[in-house]
Order: C-alpha cells, then structure tokens, then sequence
C-alpha cells in the first residue's frame, strides 16, 4: 500500500543531481588510473605482461556500470518497489544454489561462472533487501511499534538474507545489516527493538566466525590476541601469514608520503595480493599520496552529504526516503570499511571500494544503487 505512488511522477526532462554524476564520474577515472598500474603483476602472471587485455576488460565493466546508471536513473523506483519482494525471494535462491554450484575463490564459494564472466549473488541480494526493507517501512507506519505486526517481518527477511550472505562472505553481510538497521532506524523502529537486532547480528557473526578458522584468524590478527580454540596460533602471529595482506598496505601508505611516487610507480602493487581490487585505496595512496587519498575520501563523504542531506530530504514520499538512505549508506559505508582495512584500522575484510575496485558484479550493483539514486533525485510532486 503505497498510496504516494498515485501523487508523484517523473518528468521525461527532469534533471537528476549533477553532483552524484560528478561524483561517479570522478571515482571511475581514479580507478582506470589506479587499476592500469595495479594490474600489472597480474597482468605478467597471466597475460605476458598484457596490462592493456585487464584494463579493457576494466573498462568496459565501467561501461556497463554506468549504462546500468543511466537505464535505472529512468525506471521509476516505485516500479521496482512493487516487484521487491520477488526479486529478494530470487535473491535468495541464488544465494543459496551458489553454495551448490558456485566457483571457489580464496577459500569461498560466493559466485557462478560464465566464461570471463561472473556474479555474485551477495551483490544483488542486497539491492533487493534494501528495496524491500523500504517498502515494508512504508506499508507497517501506522503501527511501526508493533513487533508482531512491523518489526518481526522486517527480522525474517533482513536476517535471512545476511545469514545467507555471511556464510561465505561475512563483510557482506555485515555491510547489509547496518544498511538495514539504519533504515529501520530512520523508519522509527523502536531503538529497543534495532539494539535487540544488532545483538542478534553479531552473535550470529561471532557463530560463524567459530565455524570458519580463516576468517577467524583475520579477527585474531588484528586484535593481537589468541580468540578462537579453532584457529592456528602460528599463523595468526605471523607477519608473512594473516597479518601480511594488512602489513605491506601500510607499507604502501608510508611510502606515499604526502604527494605519492606518481602515477604508475608503485611498489607494493608486486607484494599486496590483489592490489586491484581489495587494496586499490594503497595503491592509490602510495601513488598519490595522502592528498590523493584524502581526496578519494572526500568524494566518498560528498556522497553521503547528497545522498542524506539532498535527494533523501527532499524525497517526494517516505518510500524514496528510505530508499535513498539505504543505498548512500551501503555505498558509502563499503568505502569507509574499505579505507579502514587499508590504513589498519578495520581486519582484512575483501570488500571492493566502489566504482574504483576492479570487479564485475560489485561495479554493477554500484551503478544499479547509483541509478535508483538519480531516480529518486528526478521524482516531482504532482
């Protein structure tokens, strides 16, 4: 029941917010630069040096990324609400038959493969959750105190997707449900209620984390301290072991200095695995220096400034309110986890830095968010 529908329209002509074009724009051509000089070892591992094969294929990545902006910036967002609930319950089934016939990468199952091609289920389950969290938000209002009536369906699907998501991608599904509590948050779900959930949330985190020794150890070695009765102290201690991915980032930071060694003249892109997509945000900063890497950041943080203060504020209904506010945040927050783990502030976590990072999936579902975004921004009243 989303009677705001019948009250709004979108103008053929209506002009969507110039900063967010602005913004990705930007963050697309720091990661071309930054992913043509990254990609080089993999490049000499698997291509005989041929940077120009991963840098097209980069490209046209970003390609359908900001086609996929640009087809979603003028589909109405209330259309796709109404479809949400179908497109999570696929999400859903994705999720769970990738466990089944998913390809294994670095110890995880989490994606199918076709040819050069890939997907990610994580990536969009969690554009369906958020669609369909918003319009759960919208359709309970009138009794959003009630734990029966508004909170309990709101758990079912919101914990269902991130148990799913967090049995082989952890990150992912911790990114999803602070997106969602902030939703709910927003929505004026009880803060008794939102604080029960994040318990929930990281209990079952923590079960998961007893369950997997790898991802365990990563926890450990960023604390410093011996945790888990399943995991292996010598690893967990040892700099060329759990603690190397995070060692040679900050490596890479400190050679940076404050202007960088200039574009295409790193080092540690030779020592970081996968300084193209889990470490992009060091090897620009060793590259550009802290000055680039405080401008990236503040791409990130204009973001948000428009996606709470611009185009959430002045949602035409509360569906393109929360909405909005649910995509800024898991854009942004992925970004700030990302910085985190490069600079040593958050455990090696794997998570893509948006619209930079090299990847297929996640640089899809960047765009999507970022189309229903614009959407939203484009949306008049009546």
């Amino acid at each position: 029941m989303i009677a705001s529908v019948k009250t709004t329209y979108l103008q053929p002509q209506a002009p969507m917010d110039k900063y967010i074009l602005w913004i990705v724009l930007a963050l697309a051509a720091i990661g071309v630069m930054a992913i043509y000089s990254a990609i080089a070892f993999l490049a000499e591992v698997k291509a005989g040096g041929d940077t120009e094969q991963f840098l097209l294929r980069h490209l046209i990545r970003v390609g359908l990324a900001l086609a996929a902006l640009m087809i979603f910036s003028r589909v109405d967002y209330h259309q796709l609400a109404r479809w949400s609930r179908l497109f999570l319950l696929g999400s859903l089934l994705l999720l769970v038959f990738v466990r089944i016939f998913g390809v294994t990468y670095g110890g995880a199952t989490r994606a199918f493969q076709f040819g050069i091609f890939s997907i990610q289920p994580s990536d969009l389950a969690k554009i369906a959750l958020i669609l369909h969290v918003a319009v759960l938000l919208v359709r309970k209002q009138t009794y959003i105190h009630s734990f029966f009536r508004a909170v309990s369906p709101l758990l079912i699907w919101v914990f269902s997707t991130t148990v799913l998501i967090g049995l082989e991608d952890l990150s992912t599904a911790f990114l999803v449900l602070v997106s969602a509590v902030v939703m709910a948050f927003v929505g004026r779900i009880s803060i008794w209620y939102l604080g029960s959930g994040v318990l929930i949330g990281i209990t079952c985190m923590f079960l998961m984390l007893l369950t997997s020794p790898n991802r365990a150890e990563r926890v450990e070695s960023y604390l410093g301290l011996k945790i888990f009765p399943n995991t292996d102290e010598v690893s967990v201690f040892d700099q060329q072991a759990e603690g190397y991915q995070a060692h040679q980032s900050q490596i890479a930071l400190a050679m940076g200095n404050w202007t960088g060694r200039g574009p295409g003249k790193s080092i540690q892109r030779d020592f970081l695995p996968a300084p193209f997509n889990d470490f992009i945000f060091a090897i620009i900063t060793e590259e550009y220096g802290l000055i680039g890497g405080l401008v990236l950041l503040g791409l990130f943080l204009l973001l948000l400034l428009r996606g709470f203060l611009r185009i959430a504020r002045q949602a035409v209904d509360p569906l393109g309110l929360f909405i909005s506010v649910g995509c800024t945040t898991i854009l942004v927050l992925s970004s700030l986890v990302h910085i985190g783990v490069s600079v040593g502030l958050l455990p090696v976590t794997g998570i893509p830095l948006p619209l930079v990072s090299y990847g297929g999936t996640s640089m899809l579902s960047a765009g999507i968010i970022l189309g229903i975004l614009l959407n939203i921004s484009r949306q008049r009243e009546q």
